[in-house]
């Protein structure tokens, strides 16, 4: 009797982990044998590649290794660069009051690594002396030029993979086949394939949130302070702002000569501040326009939304080139802000942690929050006091 119950529980146990594993094994990316493959890159370039194979990786360029780090393995990392290396004195240094969450989620790991070049705004070119020192057995490169990725690879003798992004960041197709292509590369296709179609599910959600609003009762927002290559200004901003498209609001500035983020006259911007129901300034450009309030007092008296105290903080989001969760989570918080009851049971606090659980494997909300650029995280200013 005694051995048909030590034998009942023991075949129990063994079901138990069984179906454990199984579970764990349906989680897990699906580990499968190096393949031969000639990928197309995101510059147009045939590039032969043993998916899954390399051991040695650097990433060179703005948005290279932040890419890298949604799906790759950050312990096949051979270098990076100087820009990337918080242990470094001698290093550029003009995004570290930024929340870069790849940054957060990996910068101790990334301070152990030699270098692959110095990197940053200044660095236009790669630096195939350091690169090769590395010893790396593939390159990730957002140097979009294809003649000059042609000529780092055959100098180097491995394959350099060219990625790129496009104009509307986490929203953009171009993102999309540039998580693709890592993904096909580094034989993650699952992993890749999971990150696309969360960001999908994601502005499928706010859109379905705001989808019954009104034409006459969408706020009309003004986006400013945007970085493009450095911080801003209030006058910088952009008339098709992909956030601003998602959230369904109206947007401020529409009859611009151009797309993309560009500034306007100072004259355009006070015509425009009658109907500006809400201003959004992107937290990285504080540092610039607080001085040009202090010498003319009547920078914003156009402004509706200023002297409502309508003005609200985004987490910047480009420094060294778009920190795509960042994107996403401003989205959220336009969102909310513009409707703050269809968006009551969403906390930002709580969507930042799924989202860069979900691209970077960690919760960073606390982190990013607490970055000096972030002001504590999308405050509503004192527009009376703040920029005194």
């Amino acid at each position: 009797m005694k051995f048909k119950k030590a034998l009942a529980l023991l075949l129990s146990a063994l079901l138990l982990f069984s179906l454990c594993a199984c579970g764990k094994t349906g989680a897990e990316e699906k580990p499968t044998a190096p393949e031969a493959m000639t990928v197309t890159d995101m510059v147009g370039r045939s590039v032969d590649v043993t998916a899954g194979s390399y051991k040695k990786i650097v990433c060179i360029g703005a948005g290279a290794l932040r890419m890298y780090s949604y799906i790759g393995d950050i312990s096949l990392l051979a270098g990076v660069e100087d820009i990337d290396n918080l242990s470094l004195q001698n290093r550029p240094k003009m995004f570290d009051g930024v929340a870069r969450p790849y940054m957060l989620a990996f910068g101790e790991e990334f301070k152990n690594l030699p270098s692959c070049g110095v990197g940053g705004p200044k660095a236009q070119t790669a630096e195939a002396e350091k690169i090769l020192s590395c010893q790396p057995d593939l390159v990730i490169s957002e140097y979009e030029d294809a003649d000059k990725a042609n000529a780092l690879a055959q100098q180097l003798g491995v394959p350099v993979i060219t990625l790129k992004t496009g104009y509307n960041g986490v929203f953009d197709e171009a993102f999309r086949n540039s998580i693709s292509l890592l993904g096909k590369v580094l034989n993650k296709t699952e992993k890749a394939e999971a990150l696309i179609s969360f960001v999908d599910n994601e502005v499928k959600e706010i859109e379905a949130k705001t989808a019954n609003v009104k034409e006459e009762d969408k706020p009309t927002v003004y986006i400013c302070g945007l970085g493009n290559w450095g911080t801003t200004n209030h006058l910088m901003t952009a008339q098709n702002y992909p956030a601003f498209q998602i959230a369904n609001v109206k947007n401020a500035v529409t009859d611009l000569s151009k797309d993309g983020i560009q500034p306007i006259e100072k004259e355009k911007f006070e015509a425009l501040g009658k109907d500006i129901d809400l201003m959004i300034i992107d937290a990285a450009a504080i540092k610039n326009i607080k001085p040009l309030y202090a010498e003319d007092k009547d920078l914003f008296k156009s402004c509706k939304a200023f002297n409502e105290g309508n003005v609200y903080l985004q987490l910047p989001y480009n420094a060294y080139y778009t920190n795509f969760e960042t994107a996403l989570l401003n989205t959220w918080f336009i969102a909310k802000t513009a409707y703050p009851d269809l968006f009551a049971d969403v906390d930002l606090t709580a969507k930042a942690n799924e989202i860069t659980q979900a691209f970077l494997g960690k919760a960073l909300a606390e982190d990013m929050f607490r970055a000096s650029t972030s002001f504590g995280g999308y405050p509503k200013i004192d527009t009376n006091t703040f920029f005194q």
